[in-house]
């Protein structure tokens, strides 16, 4: 069941499958922007959910870890995008997104104790993973505007960090 999970959670997939007409390369800078945006509040989700399923301490501290610093991010790219007066724009990637965490959410919410403990943390680090990549490899290359390009790589680095804590807790619940 936890490598079924983990295998549907692998976002990395998300971004390798996808047609030729539906290129994250060729996204906008405010489709860009709205793909943040729902990654960062998918994985507030994870977190929100971890608070309320695990008893693990480890997993309490990663959880309130992400919903800072996710929220943050955020919070700096609603405002810059206020100063640019810009509007993220959905799109193909933000939607599927949203859909895979919706199933993800559901997988979650019937795992419990150390099943659910496990399974959140590696799809912690599959997710940071795949959205570090996106971001370094795609994103930020295409990325025109350098304000929203400073702060995508600000926030990669944040990120990285993640996936780094993610892999420690990996490693540590087995």
């Amino acid at each position: 069941m936890r490598k079924l999970l983990l295998g549907f959670a692998i976002v990395g997939m998300l971004f390798t499958t996808q047609a030729t007409a539906n290129d994250p390369a060729k996204l906008s800078d405010v489709e860009i922007a709205h793909v943040a945006y729902t990654a960062d509040n998918l994985d507030i989700r994870y977190a929100h959910l971890a608070l309320a399923k695990s008893k693990n301490p480890a997993i309490h501290t990663f959880a309130k870890t992400m919903i800072r610093d996710h929220e943050a991010v955020n919070e700096q790219a609603l405002a810059l995008l206020k100063k640019l007066g810009a509007e993220a724009k959905d799109n193909f990637l933000s939607q599927k997104l949203n859909q895979d965490g919706d199933a993800i959410i559901a997988k979650f919410s019937a795992l419990s104790g150390a099943d659910f403990d496990k399974a959140y943390a590696e799809n912690e680090l599959a997710y940071h993973k795949a959205v570090n990549s996106l971001v370094g490899d795609v994103f930020i290359p295409n990325i025109e505007n350098a304000e929203v390009k400073a702060l995508f790589v600000e926030g990669l680095k944040i990120f990285k960090a993640h996936e780094a804590h993610a892999e420690m807790m990996v490693k540590n619940l087995n």
